[in-house]
């Protein structure tokens, strides 16, 4: 839960590094948080209100977080729009998220391991 707080509390942090752990914890506890609004909202019939508002609260942090991983294997965040292919692109960018770190320090700033 830390780490999806960590991302939260920089939430428009667009530079700088993100490792694989913050990156993968944020996108399960965001897909636990999902699952769990839509079972409520099934439950009282709701039409995905809660979803929605939520969806758009966290967008800015998942795209921010996105980029700070890209970073961190050495891309530019402009590498995010490559997501826009249909079926290559979202194949390309998980690779991409699934890469290990770059040791050594690179443009984007430090290792944060």
């Amino acid at each position: 839960m830390e780490w999806y707080l960590a991302v939260l509390k920089n939430y428009a942090g667009f530079s700088g590094r993100a490792r694989r752990k913050e990156y993968w914890m944020f996108l399960l506890f965001n897909m636990i948080i999902a699952v769990v609004l839509g079972f409520i909202e099934g439950l009282f019939g709701s039409p995905g209100i809660l979803g929605s508002i939520y969806s758009l609260a966290v967008l800015v942090p998942s795209i921010a977080v996105s980029m700070r991983r890209l970073h961190d294997t050495g891309r530019s965040g402009w590498w995010m729009l490559i997501g826009f292919v249909p079926l290559i692109g979202a194949i390309v960018l998980l690779i991409f998220f699934v890469q290990d770190s770059m040791q050594s320090s690179n443009q984007y700033g430090p290792s944060p391991k």
